[in-house]
């Protein structure tokens, strides 16, 4: 893709409200061209004194160049480089959060220090970059600490982020990820519930089974209940395709046990 066609593509990343489709797809093709010049005008873009474009920078360096074929970020280390300054320095919360998400698509270890730094930060947008980005370090120990601290924010979108973080992606299983993850059963969000008890039947937690038992008689059963249910059965007998009414069956055999 020519100059004229990439130049087209930042300056469509800056039209409209943050959270329009068509900058976000600018972006996205961005993405997928990658490449040297890409790069270079998104990492200038970091070093603007323009929140949007500090912002848009930080996210299409994020994801450069990858695609189904290359998962990977195309140069790793020099846009870590380029996106960091953003994460330590920068004040406004659109550029700080952006750059925030970045790093989590990066998944460089170096950037957890970073990024813990914010967990506190008023802006419930930033922490939840926080609570995404360091789910992709969700077995690191000094990550533990924070994504507890996080599963008791008061926004929404922050706990649920941290308890599908920490008791989804996350592997560990200690006894205080545990009663982290069952006081959330009880949450006032049902997102966070469902992630919650995906989390205890991961880590096999008899506490989870009456709630999830409840939680498959429901009229509407969601994929996270049968995700959680799976995650309760996986080393039990495998039978596909089923229904709400097998599965709980099957819990309830397990309570019995």
């Amino acid at each position: 893709m020519g100059r004229e066609q990439i130049d087209e593509l930042f300056a469509q990343t800056l039209t409209g409200d943050f959270d329009d489709q068509a900058p976000w797809d600018a972006v996205q093709s961005l993405h997928n061209i990658g490449g040297r010049e890409v790069f270079d005008r998104a990492a200038a873009w970091c070093s603007s004194d323009d929140p949007l474009k500090r912002a848009r920078g930080a996210a299409v360096l994020g994801q450069l160049g990858k695609s189904a074929d290359h998962p990977e970020n195309q140069f790793p280390e020099e846009c870590f480089s380029a996106i960091a300054p953003l994460v330590q320095q920068v004040k406004d919360s659109l550029p700080l959060m952006s750059a925030i998400h970045a790093l989590g698509h990066i998944r460089n270890p170096q950037a957890i220090p970073l990024v813990i730094e914010h967990r506190l930060h008023t802006n419930a947008d930033v922490r939840f970059a926080v609570a995404c980005t360091l789910g992709s370090f969700a077995d690191d120990p000094s990550v533990v600490d924070t994504l507890l601290e996080l599963m008791q924010d008061s926004d929404d979108d922050v706990r649920d982020w941290a308890t599908f973080g920490l008791g989804v992606q996350g592997e560990l299983n200690t006894q205080e990820i545990r009663d982290a993850l069952w006081q959330r059963v009880s949450d006032s969000d049902l997102d966070v519930r469902e992630e919650a008890l995906v989390g205890l039947g991961k880590r096999k937690d008899q506490r989870a089974l009456i709630p999830l038992i409840a939680a498959l008689n429901q009229p509407e059963v969601s994929y996270r209940v049968i995700e959680a249910a799976e995650a309760f059965l996986r080393e039990l007998e495998q039978t596909p395709n089923r229904s709400p009414d097998d599965y709980i069956a099957a819990l309830i055999k397990r309570l019995s046990l």
